[in-house]
């Protein structure tokens, strides 16, 4: 058998006169998981203050999976860009906790527009268990956007290596912290836990 169908049949190999393996691209990696309502987006829709390092009053932007969901939060994709002049250089990372202090102050977007309800919080501001930073992702500079050569956006391709159980969160990092500078955005996939 060579594939399935999204009702989940196994497909016979289709072979050229030669015997060789016919393929056809489907789309994007994502592509299956958007079109069945199970990936997510969220950003920011203002600039938003970022705190410094691993604080427990945090703003930027998080996203939780809140105990007893029944789903894995499956992290796919990190961006930040600049909006306006950038105050402070500083290192952008991922931060991991707990779901302690998350609301839902920013809606989740299905990929298939209007098809699905996310069970993630998303918040771009709480007093959370203490963090722990997992990755480093890149940089900010100090400058207006329209001068340094790193202005955005950056995108991060987590690729499903950051998982979220229920009870656990991802959130933005900043080594600096600043004023209302930057957006950020995290895409996601959810599945059975």
């Amino acid at each position: 058998m060579y594939g399935k169908t999204r009702a989940g049949i196994g497909l016979p190999p289709i072979l050229d006169d030669e015997g060789i393996l016919l393929v056809k691209s489907g789309g994007g990696r994502l592509a299956d998981a958007a079109i069945n309502g199970r990936l997510f987006s969220v950003a920011n829709q203002a600039a938003v203050a970022v705190t410094a390092n691993l604080t427990t009053t945090w703003t930027g932007l998080g996203v939780c999976n809140p105990s007893g969901s029944g789903k894995l939060l499956v992290i796919q994709e990190f961006g930040w860009s600049p909006s306006v002049v950038n105050p402070a250089e500083g290192v952008v990372g991922l931060m991991t906790a707990t779901d302690t202090g998350f609301a839902a102050a920013i809606a989740a977007r299905c990929a298939r527009n209007g098809y699905a309800t996310s069970v993630a919080l998303c918040d771009d501001g709480a007093t959370i268990s203490t963090p722990v930073l997992e990755r480093i992702v890149g940089s900010t500079m100090e400058g207006a956007i329209t001068t340094t050569t790193t202005a955005g956006p950056h995108i991060y391709r987590v690729d499903g290596s950051i998982i979220l159980a229920p009870g656990r969160s991802v959130l933005t990092y900043h080594s600096i912290g600043g004023t209302a500078s930057l957006l950020f955005h995290f895409v996601w996939e959810e599945v059975d836990a």
